[in-house]
């Protein structure tokens, strides 16, 4: 959902964080916002465009003026990036965009990114179904649309026999 409106408001981390990141070698102009999907995002120069976080050094430019993917943002990933953008994964060595946690899908590749201790998110959404280590794509919930499709999502068959469907 890239190019969605600024919610300007007291959960909106926007204000004098300029001069900081400036000092370190930041863009003076990288700002969060949250975005319409409530998820952590970058905050363009217009001040008016809040893009996600993973729209941020991914070769599309999103912001007006193309701030989102300047050299001085993208030149070392994740390093070069300002820290509300990055999450850690469990593997000290790995790392997603913040809007990717807790979106109930396996980013990291261990589910660090959906499941404590490394991460703590709310319990499963109207849409989902929780159920025990999931297989492949999801951790913790899977989507109900993939109940009862005759394929195996949850390790306990929940998903085929238990989940009331979508």
């Amino acid at each position: 959902m890239q190019g969605t409106h600024a919610e300007l408001s007291a959960h909106s981390p926007r204000w004098g964080a300029g001069n900081r990141r400036h000092e370190q070698g930041l863009p003076p102009g990288a700002q969060a916002c949250i975005t319409l999907t409530n998820r952590t995002g970058f905050l363009c120069h217009d001040q008016r465009s809040c893009i996600p976080a993973s729209g941020v050094c991914d070769g599309i430019r999103t912001c007006t003026h193309g701030e989102d993917e300047d050299e001085s943002l993208c030149r070392d990933v994740p390093q070069s990036l300002p820290h509300f953008l990055v999450a850690h994964c469990g593997d000290p060595a790995s790392w997603i965009y913040s809007d990717q946690k807790c979106d109930g899908t396996n980013n990291c590749g261990d589910c660090s990114d959906e499941l404590s201790p490394v991460t703590v998110c709310p319990p499963c959404g109207p849409g989902w179904w929780r159920c025990p280590s999931t297989f492949f794509k999801y951790c913790d919930c899977i989507p109900r649309h993939l109940c009862r499709d005759h394929v195996q999502h949850c390790s306990d068959w929940s998903d085929e026999y238990a989940c009331p469907g979508p």
